[in-house]
């Protein structure tokens, strides 16, 4: 199964145990720029207390798909749902469901660590 394969498979519905271990590299895999280069994005946009929620420990607070839209570029956007094979519009209310605790397990000690490739 092709990473792709997974990330609409777990992205998208419950995730198993291996889906959730997944999570952190799918999510860096799909995002323009990586990880980091998205959460720098989304703080500069005024979402830097949601972030620095995902990388603390305690509960994350959730980002909705206009706070998404507002804060990453079209070409992002258009690059995710491709990537995913769906409408835009569904790409990020998938990327918003996961991107919280994504990060989070990619945080375990409040710092972001880049996943395997």
């Amino acid at each position: 199964m092709s990473w792709l394969d997974q990330a609409k498979g777990g992205l998208g519905g419950p995730l198993g145990e291996a889906g959730r271990a997944a999570l952190p590299g799918l999510i860096e895999k799909l995002l323009p720029g990586g990880l980091q280069s998205v959460l720098d994005q989304l703080s500069s946009s005024g979402l830097g207390q949601q972030v620095n929620s995902w990388l603390g420990r305690g509960s994350n607070q959730p980002i909705t798909v206009e706070d998404l839209r507002n804060a990453l570029s079209n070409e992002q956007v258009r690059a995710v749902a491709e990537r995913l094979g769906l409408p835009v519009d569904q790409a990020l209310e998938v990327l918003a469901g996961r991107l919280p605790e994504a990060v989070d397990q990619a945080s375990p000690e409040g710092e972001l660590k880049t996943p395997p490739a």
